[in-house]
């Protein structure tokens, strides 16, 4: 994974997301948000498992949520290499932890945006595919996140400029949190943006001379 302190690199099967940049501009966020002696925190859409073990490395009770059993055996399998205890459920989203609250959720979403097939994205593809505006899954996300935070708990988000953090920091303010942009990083196209290239400019989603992609962080806390 990209440099910070304490990583180790996951094992990351075909199927399951690699961390990139998104990744490691989230897990500089979590490195410097202050969290209570054992705080519970819960990383949605977990992938390899990446941040959740980053979030283990606190000292913190992590749960990790996956729609993916390709994605829940990952994970599973890279927090026993990392000796790191870390409870790791199959589910769609928020699903498995109804009821539940959490300190510190963290969610690196699917946010590309992606022509409209008809059908929900399959695969590998459910990792980045987001439909045509980027937030299939954003706008549930800010939906639902609220009500499992405690009084003064945080939801930290990564996205694309392409799906519009403007309007994710403007749903979760109408939910009653404060919530801006606090981190962003300019990054080259990888490569789902790169086959998706000419889509994005014909709507309008790129300019000309585009060929970088801008990741933000958006912060929502609520109030105690």
């Amino acid at each position: 994974m990209p440099g910070y302190p304490g990583a180790v690199k996951p094992l990351v099967p075909p199927g399951v997301y690699t961390p990139q940049e998104d990744t490691d501009l989230l897990v500089d966020a979590l490195l410097e948000e202050p969290l209570p002696d054992g705080a519970d925190v819960l990383d949605v859409g977990t992938g390899s498992g990446a941040l959740a073990i980053e979030a283990a490395r606190r000292g913190t009770r992590v749960t990790a949520v996956d729609v993916s059993w390709r994605a829940v055996c990952t994970a599973q399998l890279n927090a026993w290499m990392a000796r790191l205890h870390v409870r790791i459920l199959h589910g769609n989203l928020f699903t498995p932890v109804r009821g539940q609250s959490f300190d510190l959720i963290l969610a690196n979403p699917p946010y590309v945006p992606a022509p409209d097939t008809g059908r929900a994205p399959q695969g590998a593809a459910r990792a980045w595919d987001a439909g045509r505006d980027g937030r299939l899954v954003l706008d549930r996300i800010c939906l639902e996140a609220p009500a499992l935070l405690r009084p003064g708990g945080v939801l930290l988000v990564v996205q694309s400029v392409l799906s519009r953090p403007g309007r994710t920091v403007s749903h979760l303010r109408d939910a009653g949190l404060k919530a801006s942009v606090t981190r962003r990083r300019v990054v080259p196209f990888g490569p789902v943006l790169r086959t998706r290239e000419d889509w994005l400019r014909q709507h309008g989603l790129l300019s000309a001379p585009d060929q970088r992609e801008e990741l933000v962080v958006v912060r929502a806390e609520l109030p105690v």
